[in-house]
């Protein structure tokens, strides 16, 4: 029996408890949670983390006088270590308020500074809406926008992308993973490409990829990402910008940790991404292993129903598991399955509803199909008997929709 921590609140009109990825409503039944691609829980060790640096440092890193120093001293320390597991400069890290922020940041700020040698840009239909709409937005101010197309294994085309490129490009901005197949980019082919163009500039959203798979980002001049992916604090995220990039600010007032984002410099969730990317790249080989697992054995039973498509691709990361069921809406499909106890998600979170996923669609090349998809999200924490209870779930929703 798991341990029922009775310190829940009342929604509606039923308690949630939670216990790790299972949410306990007070009648007995179990939600069972597989969308951790929009969200973790966040591990006991980064949150006693957190409240420890918070208490011990009160001053602003900033201040002037001893607790400020002291506070600073601790911040340089914190940024040092997590420059070091993604082998960077410390120099290069940007703290913001999370992913979103990081794109922002990242896209307007070179298209800005870069726009006297051009106002070209080259990105995908796999982007999430913190790149897309950001995108729109320059579109708007008069950048040109060109969407490079993809294969029907997820990669971008190649041979699209050197059609694309001109001496007047000025930023590339292709994820390191997507959030709905789960896709891995081959992100060195496509930096190696951009070498022989000194003007542009490679921006990559890894917001999928850190904590879940091992990531190089030597040549890859922004590149972002948020903690709540992988157990750490919602909140909080990081745009690493290499020295020789140069941005225009979103935000402005002063120095922080850099001048290229104004505010107090918050320590405690600067230790929380510390303490969050140190548990998962200790652990990265292990959890991946795991989930792999999961993963091989949700396709396999899945597979087994004639109306089941498998929209990820060889390329997919195992914690993202894209899928359709023939004929059936994913709002209609996955709205059964929490009536069923099941939490997924359709698209991104941060996606519109009731349209069809753009990366779907790029690589199916099937409207109804992408109307029709959904994603299922695994991590370390999920358990094989939820998978088990998930697959009985699936099974009574499969046939109601016969």
């Amino acid at each position: 029996m798991p341990y029922w921590n009775f310190s829940g609140k009342f929604l509606g009109k039923y308690v949630t408890i939670c216990n790790t990825n299972l949410l306990y409503r007070f009648w007995g039944d179990i939600m069972i949670y597989l969308d951790y691609a929009a969200n973790t829980p966040i591990d006991k060790e980064v949150i006693e983390y957190f409240t420890k640096e918070s208490m011990k440092y009160i001053a602003n890193p900033n201040s002037s006088h001893q607790l400020g120093r002291e506070a600073k001293d601790r911040m340089d320390e914190i940024t040092e270590n997590i420059a070091q597991m993604l082998s960077v400069k410390s120099s290069e890290i940007i703290y913001t308020s999370g992913a979103s922020e990081a794109n922002n940041l990242a896209l307007k700020g070179l298209a800005r500074v870069n726009r006297h040698n051009g106002k070209h840009i080259i990105s995908t239909f796999l982007e999430h809406s913190s790149v897309s709409g950001t995108l729109s937005y320059l579109q708007e101010q008069g950048y040109e926008i060109d969407l490079v197309n993809v294969t029907p294994d997820g990669h971008i085309d190649i041979s699209h992308l050197k059609e694309l490129l001109r001496k007047d490009t000025i930023l590339v901005s292709i994820c390191y993973v997507d959030s709905e197949l789960g896709v891995v980019q081959p992100i060195e082919e496509i930096a190696g490409i951009l070498k022989d163009y000194p003007n542009c500039f490679f921006h990559s959203d890894a917001t999928q990829a850190v904590g879940k798979i091992p990531i190089s980002i030597d040549n890859i001049d922004c590149i972002t990402f948020t903690p709540h992916k992988f157990f750490g604090l919602n909140g909080c995220g990081v745009l690493v910008k290499k020295d020789h990039v140069i941005l225009e600010p979103l935000i402005h007032g002063g120095s922080s940790t850099t001048l290229y984002r104004s505010g107090t410099p918050v320590l405690g969730q600067a230790a929380s991404i510390e303490k969050a990317l140190e548990l998962a790249i200790t652990n990265l080989d292990d959890r991946y292993d795991y989930v792999r697992k999961l993963n091989d054995k949700l396709k396999k039973e899945l597979l087994s129903y004639e109306k089941v498509r498998i929209n990820s691709t060889k390329y997919s990361i195992p914690h993202i598991l894209n899928l359709s069921v023939r004929g059936v809406k994913a709002t209609e499909f996955t709205k059964a399955l929490e009536q069923e106890g099941v939490c997924v998600s359709i698209k991104s979170a941060c996606s519109v509803v009731n349209t069809p996923s753009r990366p779907v669609f790029a690589v199916t090349k099937d409207r109804k199909n992408a109307l029709a998809s959904w994603r299922i999200s695994l991590s370390h924490m999920t358990k094989e008997e939820e998978i088990e209870q998930f697959l009985k779930a699936f099974s009574i929703c499969y046939d109601k929709f016969k």
